[in-house]
């Protein structure tokens, strides 16, 4: 007897907001020394710390607009991640290919009740993904390992280990 054909919610995640403030807290303190140093009166020559404190922000806001557009899409075969700001790309991890998960909460990442999600898996491109900027209460593990199970159960799929 086969298996009925399940259907999964498709879930989108995207990274809080407050993962940009950890991911770039420490160039935001450093562009704003420069910006600091060269508006004191004693500094003659001003301008490498403005060129630099300007490229510094530009940069900023690119990762700021990266981690806006950045998008996990699980589905019930897949798991989807679009991202990019001017060149955009989807990557695709086949979910009966996923072998193990992994949860890390960074000091920061605590302080703001957020976590990253480990995914490996046996895909060539993408055998290490991290999801940044999960909020903690959100249980991902749980919906792609069952998402995962159930498609090496419906392929026939079985994991042999050496033990």
């Amino acid at each position: 007897m086969t298996d009925p054909i399940r259907r999964f919610n498709i879930v989108t995640i995207r990274p809080h907001w407050a993962q940009y403030i950890i991911s770039q807290g420490m160039l935001f303190i450093i562009s704003c020394a420069m910006f600091l140093i060269a508006g004191h009166n004693s500094i003659t020559y001003k301008m490498p710390f403005v060129a630099l404190g300007s490229v510094m922000i530009c940069f900023m806001l690119y990762e700021c607009l990266y981690l806006h557009k950045l998008r996990y899409i699980i589905t019930s075969e897949q798991l989807i991640i679009q991202h990019g700001v001017l060149n955009r790309t989807s990557d695709y991890i086949e979910l009966y290919r996923v072998v193990d998960f992994c949860e890390n909460r960074s000091l920061m990442e605590q302080l703001f009740g957020l976590k990253t999600v480990g995914i490996f898996s046996g895909d060539r491109t993408n055998p290490q993904l991290d999801i940044y900027g999960v909020k903690e209460k959100l249980d991902v593990v749980k919906i792609i390992r069952e998402r995962v199970e159930y498609n090496k159960r419906r392929k026939g799929i079985y994991e042999i280990t050496n033990r």
